[in-house]
């Protein structure tokens, strides 16, 4: 019998398995345990929840393990283009996205083991994480959680080497509540008592209160960002500083002033996890950092060609308020360097605060195309986004995709301005969507 790809073996699973989120982890450690808990021999777990900057976390977590030498698992979520993209197993040279014929026989065994019983598809698909980075040595493993935290299938660590939280704002209300100290009790969740925790730059106290008196409560080594450590700019450098002295570093690869505080956190919590955080290699992994789809500039492809002749075109896949705010001030930031007209192309989904994410864009964008997101049965019909960027004051009409708003942008400008700022925005759904037409998935 011919084995099924990793997709095929995913759809079939995801027909089999109800959608959605049920968060528990009954049923995950039931799994496990028939799997012979590969969760129990993992790597160095680094371990990272919050609202806004996970992916990046672990995207600075991995280039400064990777920089130092050291063999790096990677589990985040979702994925842009593939499901291979969650998975990337550490490697000499840097790690690569996990070959089809591994992961299908990791999922095939895993699914063996849960012989039909009910369970989500994430809860199978991080137990093929567990069971990939237990069979192949590395010297960490970094781990994103997908929901939340406290309920969230990746919270069955025992004893990560440090806990990370990011920032906190709301998201997911349905699940995890309505107030950011709610939110923040669920992140809470993956603290572990006394193993360390690094806390990110939180914009609301009652999160960041939350977050420390669990950490103290449970006799956790505790690193706050902007109180035992912080980054910030001068002279074009990133100056990160600790207990230990200042870093003085190249600022990192990856867009916008937040991504210091994130690059900061991340190296906050390599050193807690007892790794080589030094200047060599911390300068290093500035330069090195990359993640796909998150303030991604796009400088050639099928959808590149389509825009304005000499366009700017940004990618983000930042959904909810929170990131509509970080995203409008590195755009911001963008102009005060090279000023450009800023049109938004824009999908979203019907569980995000679609008039929040615009809000950060009042007085900035020129004008807003919104598209339908065709990956998501909860898209957001075009008509009825573009209703909700007007509440926001934008200026905004419907159109059919990404490609005809650059078409349309292509045929409408005269040329007599400098090539309009474009950022593709709103969903990453939207954004694995864009980075497989345009020919660049992430790599």
């Amino acid at each position: 019998m011919t084995l099924l790809t990793a997709g095929q073996q995913i759809e079939r699973l995801m027909s089999l398995h109800p959608k959605g989120f049920d968060l528990s982890l009954e049923r995950i450690r039931r799994l496990l345990e028939k799997l012979d808990n590969p969760q129990d021999r993992l790597p160095p777990v680094i371990h990272i929840a919050g609202t806004n900057g996970k992916g990046s976390a672990a995207a600075f977590s991995r280039a400064l393990l990777e920089a130092a030498g050291r063999l790096v698992h990677v589990h985040t979520s979702p994925h842009l283009v593939r499901w291979h993209e969650r998975y990337r197993l550490g490697e000499a040279g840097g790690g690569q996205f996990v070959d089809d014929a591994i992961f299908a026989d990791a999922i095939a065994r895993v699914a063996e083991a849960n012989q039909g019983q009910t369970i989500t598809v994430f809860e199978i698909l991080t137990a093929v994480g567990f069971v990939l980075f237990s069979e192949h040595p590395a010297d960490a493993a970094i781990l994103e959680v997908g929901l939340g935290g406290r309920f969230d299938a990746t919270n069955v660590i025992a004893r990560p080497a440090v806990s990370v939280i990011m920032p906190i704002s709301l998201d997911h209300e349905a699940y995890l509540g309505d107030r950011v100290e709610l939110i923040a009790v669920e992140k809470a969740g993956i603290i572990k008592r006394g193993a360390p925790v690094v806390i990110g730059a939180q914009e609301h106290d009652a999160a960041r209160d939350v977050l420390v008196d669990t950490a103290e409560r449970l006799g956790c080594p505790l690193l706050v960002y902007g109180q035992d450590f912080i980054a910030y700019e001068e002279n074009g450098r990133m100056i990160y500083q600790d207990e230990g002295g200042l870093l003085d570093l190249t600022p990192p690869r990856l867009v916008g002033r937040h991504q210091f505080a994130n690059a900061a956190t991340a190296i906050a919590a390599i050193k807690a996890a007892g790794f080589d955080g030094s200047l060599r290699v911390a300068d290093r992994a500035m330069k090195k950092v990359e993640w796909s789809g998150r303030m991604q500039k796009l400088t050639d492809g099928h959808l590149v060609d389509l825009a304005p002749a000499g366009s700017e075109i940004w990618l983000d896949g930042g959904h909810n308020p929170g990131a509509g705010t970080v995203i409008a001030e590195a755009m911001a930031e963008q102009e005060e360097r090279r000023p450009r007209p800023l049109f938004l192309i824009a999908g979203m989904i019907n569980t995000k605060d679609q008039s929040g994410y615009f809000s950060a864009f009042h007085g900035m964008a020129r004008h807003v195309f919104t598209v339908p997101v065709a990956h998501s049965d909860a898209g957001v019909p075009n008509d009825e986004l573009a209703a909700r960027a007007m509440e926001a004051g934008l200026s905004a009409e419907p159109v059919s995709s990404v490609e005809s708003a650059l078409r349309l942008l292509a045929e409408t400008w005269n040329g007599l301005e400098i090539p309009p700022r474009i950022l593709i925005c709103g969903s990453l759904y939207l954004a694995g969507e864009v980075l497989d037409k345009n020919g660049t998935p992430p790599h």
